[in-house]
């Protein structure tokens, strides 16, 4: 391997591996703000408090948000399995695969609290009223989303160096 494709191959890594590292931040960021509500018995996101008749259908609104935020936890341990990749492929692409379906879930709740932020989706609740928590909130998301999607590329990504190895 000459010096040209191994300083391509360790900037992919260190790529690689601080985008995987803030898809954990932005899940842990979501499984405190989960235990924070839960502990004041509220549902809904920061910023973005649900609705009062969303307290109808929840019947203990504590183990609700605790049960997101060991969401949140799971979703934190899967971004830290694409900071190095596991080896064996089934375990790789299974890694990638729940991360897809995560991007997917927590990318389609951006959009969701977005639209609900800009007053495009009135179903989904009033716009917030705390305006800079709401933004803070989404850009936690974005930034979330797009961390754990570049960590998911990479970790599809054969290296060079695994393909060459004897």
């Amino acid at each position: 391997m000459n010096q040209a494709t191994r300083t391509r191959t360790r900037t992919r890594t260190w790529t690689q591996s601080a985008a995987a590292l803030t898809a954990c931040a932005g899940a842990l960021a979501y499984t405190i703000s989960k235990v924070d509500l839960a502990r004041d018995g509220e549902l809904g996101m920061p910023g973005f408090p649900a609705p009062a008749e969303a307290y109808a259908s929840i019947g203990d609104v504590t183990a609700a948000q605790l049960g997101n935020a060991a969401l949140g936890l799971l979703m934190a341990l899967v971004a830290l399995l694409l900071v190095r990749p596991p080896a064996a492929r089934w375990a790789r692409w299974g890694a990638v695969l729940v991360s897809w379906a995560g991007i997917l879930m927590v990318g389609a709740g951006v959009i969701g609290f977005g639209a609900r932020a800009a007053g495009l989706a009135p179903g989904l609740g009033a716009t917030p009223p705390d305006g800079g928590t709401a933004l803070a909130a989404l850009a936690v998301g974005a930034l979330w989303v797009a961390g754990w999607a570049v960590a998911a590329v990479g970790a599809t990504r054969k290296r060079k160096a695994q393909v060459d190895a004897p």
